[in-house]
């Protein structure tokens, strides 16, 4: 840790927003926790199993989950460090197919030991012949989280062509999108009414189903919150006052309760994140508003050294914490099952209490695990640019069966897939296995716009 603080003067560009590194950290943590009380495991005083997602029973979560769900603010922030990276890159010459295939090497990359790790321990369950009913539900609890590498990927790979549309036409670009996200949602509604008489089909069964025709907000909710990131770039909400950044807050909010209260849209916003639907949109507004009121006092607590170390070494390998957590809290579990340990039943006192160490404890065991993972977060090497319709594939070849998984849920088959889309995709953008021989906080710095 001192090593890398040390190296902080030299491995922070001049102008950086160090508070934009802070936000994406804070997103991550904030989502491991909140992934933590999901999952309620533990003994009841007679000695017998307790499972439960058992902060999706309190009374206060609904509300509490349109602060908590923090994923609007993710791709503000990225839309912001995007429009800062295009502008770096044609800076230096670059095109946007050489923007885009770095961006699916940075997601690609660190994907790869995930998936190994799912194929291979769904794998093993299924020789061992451990009942399918619990590993579908282990399995589709662990691999909830690589919608996000879908999403990202998607709207980082258009990020070129939404900034010129953002330049050309400002704010009709996400009125339009936000059109598009309401119709989408009303066309779900219309079909899980029964109206088209197309079937629900679970989770993990392969089909068509309602929540299908939700899909296409992947696009339209988080593009929508990308374009507000280029606002945020442009000083938009800077130049507002905090008496109007607070009334874009409430009017946000107002808009969301009128939308939940009139258009059947959940109470809980977790649940309108899949398939993802227009609050979210409108709650991406209300953050990136918030976040500019925040700034001054988060600005001055990344003028310290120790935040910018902390940060910058959690950011170095932010994907890693990311992508691993959830397998880590399961593996985390699985040695208290086994173990004579005591463990609080979930929903008591004590249960809320060892909440906060058992975070630590996760980041811990994650942070071991990245000593070596972290090799795939650095910048790869790259070969000979490809042409624009082979990046423009090699996108799609990564998106198809991670979506299938958010769709569908993890199984040996979608993860498999998604293990050799994966290898594919780098082999399409010339993407070569071996990272660059760089080490340290100033490797994962230099490549996080």
């Amino acid at each position: 840790m001192s090593d890398d603080v040390a190296t902080l003067g030299r491995a922070v560009p001049a102008g950086r927003d160090l508070t934009l590194d802070l936000t994406r950290v804070a997103c991550v943590i904030l989502v491991v926790f909140v992934h933590i009380l999901f999952t309620g495991v533990g003994r009841r005083a007679d000695g017998s199993l307790v499972i439960e997602r058992t902060v999706e029973g309190q009374s206060w979560f609904d509300a509490a989950s349109w602060i908590l769900n923090i994923m609007p603010l993710f791709f503000v922030v990225g839309g912001f460090a995007a429009r800062a990276g295009w502008r770096s890159a044609q800076g230096r010459g670059e095109d946007a197919v050489g923007f885009v295939r770095l961006r699916l090497a940075r997601l690609a990359r660190p994907a790869i030991p995930i998936f190994v790790f799912f194929t291979v321990a769904l794998g093993v369950t299924r020789l061992l012949g451990i009942d399918a009913g619990l590993v579908d539900t282990v399995a589709i609890g662990v691999g909830s989280p690589l919608w996000f590498l879908a999403a990202y990927l998607l709207v980082q790979a258009l990020a070129p062509w939404m900034i010129g549309m953002h330049a050309r036409f400002g704010i009709r670009v996400p009125a339009v999108l936000l059109v598009g996200a309401l119709a989408t949602d009303a066309l779900r509604f219309v079909v899980a009414a029964g109206v088209l008489g197309i079937p629900h089909v679970p989770a993990t069964g392969y089909g068509i189903g309602s929540e299908l025709f939700g899909i296409p907000n992947v696009a339209f909710i988080w593009l929508f919150a990308q374009q507000i990131g280029f606002f945020l770039f442009d000083g938009w909400f800077a130049r507002r006052r905090a008496g109007a950044l607070l009334a874009l807050i409430a009017i946000g909010y107002l808009a969301i309760w009128a939308l939940v209260s009139l258009g059947g849209y959940s109470w809980n916003m977790l649940s309108n994140q899949w398939p993802p639907t227009a609050p979210l949109a409108i709650l991406a507004v209300v953050q990136a508003a918030a976040l500019t009121l925040l700034h001054r006092p988060l600005s001055a607590l990344m003028r310290t050294r120790p935040a910018q170390g902390l940060v910058l070494l959690i950011g170095s390998r932010l994907m890693t914490v990311y992508l691993w957590h959830l397998p880590m809290i399961m593996v985390l579990i699985g040695v208290e099952l086994l173990l004579p340990v005591p463990m609080p039943s979930p929903g008591t006192p004590l249960w809320w209490w060892t909440r906060v160490p058992f975070l630590l404890i996760v980041l811990a065991a994650v942070w071991v695990l990245s000593l070596w993972l972290v090799r795939y977060e650095r910048t790869p090497r790259m070969g000979p640019a490809p042409t624009a319709p082979v990046t423009a594939l090699a996108v799609a070849v990564f998106l198809a069966p991670i979506l299938a998984i958010t769709a569908y849920g993890l199984d040996l088959l979608l993860a498999a897939c998604a293990l050799v889309a994966s290898f594919a995709a780098l082999r399409l953008v010339g993407a070569f296995p071996r990272p660059r021989a760089r080490t340290g906080i100033a490797a994962g710095t230099r490549r996080s716009q």
